[in-house]
This record gives structure tokens, C-alpha cells and sequence, in this order.
């Protein structure tokens, strides 16, 4: 018997001051502390505890003759165990069988009880009957610890599958039919129930989760069933109170004495089992409850939290009062979900009671808070039944939640998670549309008069009021299931939209009305395509036989009642846009049968009508695409209306066509004539900037604008920029304008950027001449001669528009004669276009070569220029020779590295091609060494003056050659060794000083094992060695520039300058070998070198040419020309040389690009600058070649206004 002086005191509440809410003590007590403590399992007096079990009665009964269901135990048969679990026999006959066990022998079916608890820990260990009648609980579960293997982790109540899942359920219902079944008489034998009540409460406190978890769900269970039993007892007592009262009430000569005193002594001996009961119950709360809902198993919380919520709900007198309250408020904090989910299900459970409900006040005042921020929970499910408790607290009364708790809760229907916005939407409907006045009891069904019609104008109040606008489709979604019959009342929204208001009535106001049309539009969709908006849903659902039925009647009533409201509401409301839009979607859901099997022909015609006045009025992409939309919808060949439809739609068709037509050409020519006029004349105050911006921004978007007007744009753009930086630079420009135009022109060059990736060859081609004239004219340059005040205006291009302009280079210039797809008329084959391809192509190679010679892209890039040279020289030989040679005018360090690097290149793909193993006779190889060979003539025969960029050019290639590792392992070659093959080509250049410098450099980069070295692998090192040994050439002396074989133009003009021979001081001999190894720890960022001198600034006024060459001519000075006065010191190369600013730069006195095979005839050519004449390839028709417009690319018109068509600086 569990004895405790006061246990069962704990269940008489009316006289206790601990079941009532006296103070805070209760709600703020999440430890228990302030609970009363009883002895819990000590016995009564006079009474054995369980700890002292009997060793009587059953004590010599042999083992093994225990049975259950049939089954021996202990002999090798079923236990209790695997009869629960396997399952096969009905929970009552098993809790039978047990009984009868228990009758015959009460320890030995004691100890089958206490087995079962253990196995169902998953312990492998049993219970002995020596163990059971001489051991105390505490030594039997720390005996049963020590035999727990807890490595697998895993126990029945943790194990997946269908089996454990059952079994978890047969459990409970083995505790509960067992309490159920011993509620008259065994229960009160004070040895089974405090026998199994101290096992659990001990096995609950053990450090092993198995034993914790376990026995707590049976204590749970156990205590449920107890509740149940004492509910039981507590009628009976009041049946048999009031039978005591009734018989009393009599009059003396009716009334039993007997009866009476047998009633007397049946209400003492239920109360004396309430008492019982009421100990068992405190025992099992003080003992397990308090201590395990707070267990750190979160599993373990959630089983006291959700057993409590049932003995709150089955035995309300006893239970539901705050000293119980608090233990679920206190767990709605915890960390889990799974714990907070069984608080919100226990509270509902209480809520669905209006009577039980209404005792939850004080609960509510002070956890409501909590209960309201759990709605935002982490957990969707926690969220979802937390809003359906508000929605249970809102029904049991309105003035608990203040407005703010409701707002908080409304907002919920425009979540993306479904299940929270339909409960949230559940919580609107009851806060908003369920409370019905009196005086709306006689307003007709339907209609603007009806209650239906409040209830919409309502709905449409909360939507503009929740400033989510754009989601009218998740509002409708979040109230379809309890508000499907206010949304689908179509008639009563009609109604509303197309009635005036009767008099007192206030009408609709413009917003509501087009919030009204919105929520119409997706409550068709709704009941038309069963399935939640986008965002909201995983996909359309296969709906039931009934939801499919429902769906055909919605969609026939919509097609009815809009197939005539529809006319009527797009006249209405033809000039607005987003009310247009909306009912234009309309007809894509209407069953088109309708119109013939209803004779609405007439209000087809009519919608016809209307369609044709919308799209008449109308220049707004959405409604004109929601116009489309519909004819597509209507024109459906299945339906007999296709004629009808059609015809309408051919003559629409018929007439955007005609005007189409008609405006293009207008368009056209007037785009062209105001380019024509842009280019003399200047229109800036007409400000048509931002015009031909949205235009091309038009052509962006859309991506099917013709090219012609895209590149009448572009010009008249560029000629606004440029007209704008004239006025700028003049002076003669307002406060503000330099802002503007810096705006403009960054504007502009993004998105001619943008228009780098068209699919139109023409327009990427105006797209790259335009950026490449406007970054020449904004580069740094524009700044000289002066000009500092335009330093806000100087652009330099990024990362990415230098790469995307390479790209299109690489692209649209290095291509086959085959691969060219620009011939006009498509004569791909006829001369005379692939001449006009070539020119084209080779002035947009001029553009690009610019931009690397005036320094505005980076020189390196030139790289993928030069290792076109061999390959091309016939189309652009020429021009790639220019621009090496003003590019080492600029920097002769950074035009070596440059050269080197396009080698590396060259040979990098060839390694991509032809693998790794490297053949020096292939074709590839001998190419990039003939390449080399060329690159190395280009530096001329004064060494001293390329000293140090042919030291720094053998640098590099002695980094790539040993850069990377042999990929077959150790004493293999390098990687890129053959790479030596070809800088040696360049080992001619370097002076004897430099020579040796160089070797010791390889020396750093070789190991003893590679100098001893001689098979063929390894013939590239050994020649390159070879090429730097001192040998019988005699590099004492420079050559001096000046003096060549072959006269120069360029040297005779600046002839005064550089008449006599110059010698070297002795101080520059004496530093050359002092110098040697200077260059090697040469720092990499080395200063700007010195630009070319930029062009004068010219307007695009229409100009005479003559004039022009003579007075504003853009061609740079070369600067060989211009007066000097310094003298020649020390070659020194710790600083960068001065560049095109010494005196004595050599000439170019051979032929750079000649061909070992003799292919070319100008062997011997006259290096005349000025006067070259760039020859195009010969052609079959002199004539048509005559006519082609010159090509100027050299340095007399490197800058012309001929090549951009525009005047530059």
C-alpha cells in the first residue's frame, strides 16, 4: 500500500491552499520546488512497503509454472514480452491470463510484470526469483544496469518499422487493460500496485535512457489509467451520496434502515479506494512526473506533457487548477518542437469544452502571450496549432485576444507555408464573417443588399488594409476552405461592381473596387483549378470523383453569370489598366459550350466588341498580352464559336498590321533623319538622350527590334555625347552639365556593352566601334594639352568590358574566309563581298589596336593579338605589326612580356592538342618558333637600347619553361622545357654581359642531374645553353641608332636631331657589367610609362579636309621630332626608361614579318610611315575594289575622323 500521511489530501483542492492560484508561486516554479512532498513509497503504518515484500504466499511455488495466454514463461516458451509484441492474442485475454497467474501465484506473475518492464527497456537481462524475494528495487535495477548493453542504442520504443510501432501501441493498452481489469479488487491489495509503482519510479530515475524512457510512458499510462479509475469511483461516490440523500428524505415509515446503512458503508469503502487511488496518483505525479517533464530526452517531456493534458481534460475537478496548469505553461518555452507541439494539443483538448474553457482564464491572462508568439514558430506544425488554439481561445471569448494578438495572427494568410495560412484563415473567418447581428437576420441571400455582400465588402476592407496587394491569390487560397461559399457568391460581386448604391449606402471606391475585381479573378481561379497559387504547394493534387464534380459546376455557374457581366464590367471600366487586366483573364475559364447550348451568341459578339475597344485604347503591355490571352482562349477549333471568333480576330490582326507597317516606316525615316542631322548639326537642347536610351533599352528588353533602328540610335547617341563634350570643353556648358554628361556617357557604355552579346552581327559590330571611339575619346588623354578641368569625365574601362571587347575580336576578326557569315545578298562565294568582309573586319581590328597603342586597355592584351600574326598576315599583317611597333615605343619591358606571353600561349594550346609529349617537327612547333624568330628581328640592332626588355622577355620564359613538374615524375623534363627552344630565338639579342647573367638565372632553375643530361627530352635546355655560352661574336659594341642600311622618312625628318653619330659615355660600358644581375631583382609594378601624344580636340562640325590635315590634325607628333636638350647617361635598370622621350629610338630598318619561303615581294619595302599604303588582298575585279573606301590604319591617320566617322581627340 502507498502510504503518505497527506497524499491523498493533495487531491482534496477545496481544501488545500496549494490547488488554488493564491499567489504567483505556481506559474513561476518550473523546478517543482514549492510542491509538497510526501513520503511517497514508504509504507503506512502497520503496513509492509514495497521495498519490504512479502515472502510469503507464493514463496514456494516452484518457477516456471507461470502462465501466460497459455504460454509457460521461464521454460523456454513465450514471455510476457513477446506475447505483447508479437501481438496475435487480444490485449484483454493477455491481462486475463495474468490475473489468473496472479491468483495462483502473486510473486511469481509479479515477476513476469517486473521482466516485462525490463525487456521492453531492451535490457537483455532478467529478474530472477531468488533476485525478486531478496533484493530491494534499487539493488535489482543497478544489477539490471550493469547487464544493459547500451551500444546499440536502440530499445523498442526508439526501433522503426511497422512491428515496434505496433507494439508501442499494445503496451499502453496492456497498461490500461491491466488497471482497468484490477480496479476492484487487486489494485487495493497494497502489494501489486506499490510493487510496480516503486519499480517505475525507480527505473525512471536510472542514468540509462532506455529504463527512463520506458518506465516513464508506463508510469504515464499507468497514472492515466488510475485517473480513470478514480473518475469511476468519484460518480459512484455521488450516485451513492445521493441514494444515501433520497433514502434519508423519507418519512420514517418508509425509509430503510438497512438500505441506508448498506449505502453508508458503500460510500466508506469508495472513499477509502478514492484515498487509494489518490496516493497511487500523488505518488506516480511526485515521483516521475515532476522529475521527467523536464527530462533532457525531449521525447521523454513530450509523454508528461501530452499524459497530463489527458487527466486535465478526463478529471477536470481533480486536475484543471493552476498547481497542474503551470507545468504546461512552463514546457510551451522548451527547446524542442515535438514538447511545444504536445503543450499546444494538450491546451486545445481543454479548449474545445466552452465549460472547461471558461476555467482557463487566469491560464490564458498569463501565458497568453506566449500562445501568440508561438504562431511566428520556428516549427510550421508548432505554428499551425498554435493558431488553432487562438482559434479555439476566440470561440470560448472574444475579449480575451486584443486587436494586436488578432493582427498578429491575420497577417498569417499571406504565408507561403499552406497549412499556416489556411489555419490562419480559419482564424479570420471566425474573428470576421461568423458574428451575425440581429438586424442582419432578414437581408436577402444573395445579391449588394445581402449578407453576403457585407461579408465581401469586408473582405475587401481587410485586403487594402494588409498592404499585400499582390497576393490576393493567397488570401482567397488561406479562406477557400471555410469561406468557399462567401468567395464563390460571383452574383453578390457583380453586384457590387455594376449596381448603383442605394441611398444611405456608401459606394465603392476606386481601389476597392479593383481590389474587388482581383479577388473575384482568383476565386474563379480557384474553383476552377483546384490547386493553390504558385509558391503555395507542391502541385496539383488528383482530385476525388465529388471535388471533380464540384469543379464542373463552378466553372458552368462562372461561364453562365459572366459570360453576360462580362461585357457589361469591361465597359465599364475600358480606360483602367489593372482593372482590364484582371477581368480579361476571365474567359480562359469559361466551359466555351456554354455560348452555344445557353444561345449567348449575342453576348459573345458583345465581348468581341469590347475587346477590340480595349486593345484600341490601350498601349500597356499588360493588358494588351491579357487581350492576346483571351482570343487565344476563345479561338479554340473544338468549339463551335471558333468561326466567330476568328473572323474578329483576323480583322484585328489585320488591322495592327496595316499600322504597324505604316508607323515603321515613318519611324524609320525620321530616325534617320535626325542621325543625318546629328552628325553637323547640334540638337542637344532638344534633349534626346533619354529617348534613344529607352529606345535601345526597349531593344534590350524585348530582343526582336530591327536593326536598323538599334544602330540609328546608337550613332544619334554617340553624336549627343559628343556634342555634349564639345560644349563642355569649350566652356560654353552650364553648372551641372559635366555631371550630367559623365552620367550619360557611363550610361551609354554599359549599355552598348550590353548590346556585345546581341545575336545581330551588325549591331554587336556598331556596339564595338562606338565603345571603342568613346573610350579613346574619354581615356586619360583628354586631360592634355590643358584640359585638366575634364578629369571628372576620363572613364577607364573594367576587367569585364576589356575582356568582352578581346572576345569580340577574337570572335568576329580571327575567322576563315569560310567561317564568314556577313556577305550581302548571301553571294558568300562573289569576290567582291568577301573583300568588302575583310575591310570591315580589319577596321574593327584597327579600333581595338588603338585602344592597347593610347595605353586605354592593357598592353598585355595585345598577346592574343600578336600570336595571330603568323596565321593572318595576309588580312592583317600589317596592322599587327603597327601595333607592335608603337606599343615598344610605349614600354619596351611591358611589349617583351607581352610578346613572350602570346608565345606561351601559342604554346599552351599546342600542348592542349597535341598532349604533352612534345614533337619540335610538327607544324605547331615549328610555327611558334618561326613566330618567335620574327619577334626577335622586331627589336632592331642596337642591343643596348632593348638591354633590358629582352633580359626581362628571357626571364619569363625561363619561369614558364620550368614552371611546371614533369607530369610522369621525377627525372622527366619540365613540363613546358621545349619552351627553351624557342626563346632561344631571342638569345642573339642579349650582349655578352647579359649573356652569363642569363645562364646563372637558368642556373637557379636546373639541378646536377639535368646539366648531365644528353638525351633527346632534354636537346632544348642543352641548345638553350649552348645559345647563351660568350662565343666568337664580337657584342663589344652597340650598333647606334640612326645610321641603317635602309633609309627612313622618320629618320630624315628629325635628321637635325640626329645627324652625327652618337658614342656610348664610358660610364654606360663601364656600368654595363656592374648592372648584370640588376634587371633580375627588378620589381614588377613598375611606374606608367609615358603615353603617346593624344589628339587634338576636334568638334564634329563638317570641316574642309585640306584644313583640317593642317590645323587640327589628329595624327600624333612622333615624338622622335620633338626638341630635346638632354644628353645620353648610363643605362641604368633599376628605373623605368623614359620611353619615346630619348633621343635616339632606332628605327625599324628591317622587315619584321618576312617569310623564310619567300611568299612576299616586300623584302626590300620603304618603311615610310606617312606614306604607306596599306594594300588589301589582290582581287579578280579592280574595278569593285576601287570602290571600297580606303583602309587607314598607320600612323598618319591612326586617328582620322575617316576610320570612326567622328572626330576624336
Amino acid at each position: 500500500m502507498i502510504a503518505a500521511q497527506d497524499l491523498h489530501t493533495e487531491f482534496q483542492f477545496a481544501q488545500e491552499a496549494e490547488s488554488q492560484l493564491s499567489s504567483d508561486t505556481d506559474l513561476e516554479d518550473p523546478d517543482g520546488k514549492n510542491a509538497k512532498t510526501g513520503k511517497g513509497m514508504a509504507a503506512k503504518k502497520g503496513k509492509k512497503a514495497p521495498g519490504d515484500k512479502a515472502k510469503g504466499g507464493g514463496a514456494g511455488r516452484a518457477p516456471g509454472l507461470g502462465r501466460v495466454n497459455g504460454h509457460y514463461q521461464e521454460n523456454g516458451m513465450e514471455t510476457l514480452f513477446e506475447v505483447v509484441k508479437m501481438g496475435k492474442s487480444a490485449t484483454q485475454s493477455v491481462v486475463d491470463d495474468w490475473i489468473e497467474a496472479y491468483k495462483h501465484d502473486r510473486d511469481h506473475a509479479l515477476l513476469d510484470l517486473i521482466n516485462f518492464f525490463i525487456q521492453c527497456s531492451g535490457c537483455k537481462g532478467a529478474v530472477s526469483g531468488e533476485m525478486f524475494r531478496h533484493m530491494q528495487n534499487s539493488e535489482i535495477i543497478r544489477k539490471m544496469t550493469e547487464e544493459f548493453d547500451e551500444d546499440g542504442g536502440d530499445y523498442p520504443f526508439t526501433m522503426a518499422g511497422p512491428q515496434w510501432k505496433k507494439f508501442r501501441i499494445n503496451f499502453c493498452d496492456f497498461i490500461a487493460v491491466l488497471v482497468r481489469q484490477c480496479q476492484y479488487s487487486i489494485i487495493y491489495d497494497e502489494y501489486m500496485m506499490d510493487t510496480v509503482i516503486s519499480l517505475l519510479t525507480g527505473l525512471s530515475d536510472s542514468q540509462v535512457r532506455a529504463f527512463r524512457h520506458t518506465s516513464t510512458l508506463a508510469a504515464m499510462k499507468l497514472m492515466t489509467a488510475l485517473v480513470n479509475v478514480a473518475l469511476n469511483l468519484s460518480i459512484n461516490m455521488d450516485n451513492t451520496q445521493r441514494q444515501y440523500e433520497a433514502e434519508r428524505n423519507k418519512v420514517l415509515a418508509k425509509r430503510a434502515n438497512d438500505r441506508l446503512e448498506n449505502l453508508l458503508q458503500k460510500r466508506k469503502e469508495l472513499q477509502e479506494n478514492q484515498d487509494e487511488i489518490e496516493n497511487m496518483m500523488n505518488a506516480i505525479f511526485k515521483g516521475v512526473f515532476v522529475h521527467r517533464y523536464r527530462d533532457a530526452i525531449a521525447e521523454i517531456r513530450a509523454i508528461c506533457i501530452e499524459e497530463i493534458g489527458m487527466w486535465m481534460k478526463l478529471y477536470s475537478d481533480a486536475f484543471l487548477n493552476d498547481s497542474y496548469l503551470k507545468y504546461v505553461g512552463w514546457t510551451m518555452h522548451d527547446k524542442q518542437g515535438e514538447v511545444r507541439l504536445k503543450c499546444l494539443g494538450a491546451l486545445q483538448g481543454l479548449f474545445h469544452s466552452r465549460e472547461l474553457g471558461a476555467r482557463l482564464e487566469l491560464f490564458t491572462s498569463r501565458f497568453k502571450d506566449r500562445i501568440v508568439s508561438m504562431t511566428l514558430d520556428k516549427e510550421y506544425d508548432v505554428a499551425v496549432q498554435a493558431i488553432k488554439l487562438l482559434t479555439l481561445v476566440l470561440q470560448s471569448s472574444d475579449e480575451i485576444l486584443t486587436a494586436e494578438d488578432c493582427e498578429s495572427v491575420y497577417h498569417l494568410v499571406y504565408s507561403a507555408h499552406r497549412p499556416i495560412a489556411v489555419s490562419a484563415g480559419e482564424f479570420l473567418f471566425k474573428k470576421l464573417f461568423s458574428h451575425r447581428g440581429p438586424e442582419e437576420e432578414g437581408l436577402p441571400r444573395r445579391g449588394r443588399q445581402s449578407l453576403n455582400g457585407s461579408l465581401i465588402k469586408t473582405t475587401v476592407f481587410f485586403y487594402l488594409e494588409s498592404e499585400l496587394h499582390e497576393h490576393g491569390a493567397y488570401l482567397v487560397d488561406s479562406l477557400w476552405d471555410c469561406g468557399s461559399e462567401l468567395l464563390k457568391d460571383w452574383e453578390s460581386m457583380i453586384s457590387l461592381l455594376l449596381d448603383e448604391p442605394v441611398s444611405g449606402e456608401e459606394a465603392l471606391t476606386d481601389r476597392q473596387e479593383t481590389a474587388l475585381v482581383e479577388i473575384m479573378l482568383c476565386a474563379i481561379r480557384q474553383a476552377c483549378e483546384c490547386h493553390p497559387p504558385v509558391g503555395r504547394g507542391t502541385g496539383k493534387r488528383v482530385l476525388s470523383a465529388k471535388e471533380k464534380k464540384t469543379q464542373l459546376d463552378d466553372r458552368t455557374r462562372i461561364t453562365e453569370m459572366f459570360a453576360v457581366a462580362l461585357p457589361l464590367l469591361l465597359a465599364k471600366y475600358c480606360v483602367d489598366i489593372d482593372k482590364v487586366t484582371n477581368l480579361l483573364q476571365i474567359p480562359k475559364y469559361f466551359d466555351l459550350d456554354i455560348y452555344t447550348t445557353g444561345r449567348l451568341e449575342k453576348h459573345l459578339d458583345a465581348l468581341l466588341r469590347q475587346i477590340w475597344e480595349v486593345q484600341d485604347k490601350h498601349t500597356d503591355t499588360e493588358v494588351l498580352e491579357a487581350s492576346s490571352t483571351t482570343y487565344h482562349s476563345l479561338c479554340n477549333e473544338e468549339f463551335t464559336i471558333f468561326n466567330r471568333v476568328d473572323i474578329a480576330r483576323s480583322q484585328l490582326l489585320d488591322e495592327l498590321v496595316d499600322k504597324f507597317n505604316t508607323l515603321l516606316e515613318d519611324f524609320l525615316q525620321e530616325v534617320g533623319a535626325s542621325g543625318c542631322f546629328f552628325d553637323a548639326h547640334d540638337l542637344s537642347k532638344w534633349d534626346l538622350f533619354t529617348s534613344n536610351y529607352k529606345l535601345l533599352n526597349t531593344g534590350l528588353q524585348n530582343g526582336d527590334m530591327p536593326e536598323q533602328i538599334v544602330i540609328h540610335a546608337m550613332q544619334c547617341t554617340h553624336y549627343i555625347i559628343l556634342w555634349h563634350l564639345a560644349k563642355v570643353s569649350d566652356g560654353s556648358s552650364l553648372k551641372g552639365d559635366m555631371v550630367t554628361l559623365r552620367k550619360q556617357m557611363r550610361a551609354f557604355c554599359l549599355m552598348c556593352q550590353r548590346y556585345l552579346n546581341s545575336i545581330n552581327n551588325a549591331v554587336k559590330e556598331q556596339a564595338f566601334t562606338i565603345l571603342c571611339d568613346l573610350l579613346l575619346i574619354f581615356s586619360h588623354q583628354m586631360m592634355s594639352s590643358g584640359r585638366e578641368q575634364l578629369e571628372p569625365l576620363v572613364y577607364t574601362p573594367d576587367s569585364s568590358l576589356q575582356a568582352e571587347l578581346l572576345n569580340f575580336i577574337l570572335d568576329q576578326v580571327f575567322i576563315d574566309q569560310d567561317e564568314d557569315n556577313n556577305s550581302t545578298d548571301g553571294q558568300q562565294d562573289d569576290e567582291a563581298s568577301k573583300i568588302e568582309a575583310l575591310h570591315k573586319r580589319r577596321n574593327l581590328l584597327a579600333a581595338y589596336c588603338k585602344l592597347i597603342i593610347y595605353n586605354v586597355v592593357e598592353i598585355n592584351t595585345g598577346a592574343d593579338i600578336f600570336k595571330q600574326y603568323m596565321r593572318y598576315y595576309n588580312d592583317y599583317g600589317d596592322i599587327i605589326k603597327e601595333t607592335l611597333s608603337k606599343t615598344r615605343q610605349i614600354d619596351k619591358v611591358q611589349c617583351a612580356k607581352t610578346l613572350v606571353l602570346s608565345l606561351q600561349m601559342l604554346f599552351n594550346d599546342m600542348l592542349s592538342e597535341l598532349g604533352f609529349n612534345v614533337d619540335r617537327s610538327t607544324s605547331a612547333f615549328c610555327g611558334i618558333k618561326e613566330l618567335s624568330r620574327r619577334f626577335s628581328l622586331t627589336f632592331g640592332l642596337d642591343q643596348m637600347k632593348t638591354r633590358e626588355a629582352i633580359a626581362m622577355l628571357h626571364k619569363d620564359g625561363i619561369e614558364f619553361a620550368f614552371k611546371e613538374p614533369s607530369p610522369q615524375g621525377q627525372g622527366s623534363p619540365p613540363l613546358n622545357l621545349a619552351f627553351l627552344d624557342i626563346l632561344s630565338e631571342f638569345s642573339s639579342k642579349l650582349i655578352h654581359q647579359d649573356k652569363r647573367t642569363v645562364h646563372k638565372y637558368l642556373e637557379r632553375f636546373m639541378t646536377v642531374q639535368m646539366a648531365l643530361q644528353r638525351d633527346d627530352c632534354w636537346l632544348p635546355l642543352i641548345s638553350y645553353r649552348n645559345s647563351l655560352q660568350v662565343g666568337g661574336d664580337d657584342d663589344t659594341m652597340s650598333v647606334i641608332s640612326g645610321i641603317s642600311s635602309r633609309g627612313s622618312t622618320r629618320s630624315k625628318k628629325s635628321k637635325s636631331a640626329t645627324a652625327s653619330k652618337r658614342k656610348l659615355p664610358e660610364a654606360e660600358e663601364n656600368s654595363c657589367s656592374s648592372s648584370d644581375a640588376v634587371w633580375m631583382n627588378r620589381e614588377q609594378n613598375m611606374q606608367t610609362p609615358v603615353m603617346m601624344h593624344s589628339p587634338h580636340l576636334t568638334s564634329t562640325v563638317l570641316r574642309d579636309p585640306k584644313k583640317m590635315r593642317q590645323e587640327d590634325s589628329c595624327t600624333p607628333v612622333p615624338l622622335q621630332q620633338q626638341p630635346h636638350h638632354h644628353h645620353q647617361t648610363a643605362i641604368d635598370y633599376n628605373r623605368r626608361g623614359s620611353g619615346l622621350m630619348e633621343d635616339d629610338e632606332e628605327p625599324i630598318v628591317e622587315d619584321v614579318m618576312m617569310s623564310s619561303e619567300d611568299r612576299l615581294e616586300d623584302i626590300n619595302e620603304d618603311m615610310n610611315f606617312e606614306t604607306m599604303d596599306i594594300d588589301l588582298p589582290a582581287s579578280k575585279n579592280r574595278r569593285e575594289r576601287s570602290e571600297l573606301k580606303p583602309d587607314y590604319f598607320d600612323p598618319s591617320s591612326i586617328m582620322d575622323d575617316s576610320v570612326l566617322n567622328v572626330s576624336m581627340f
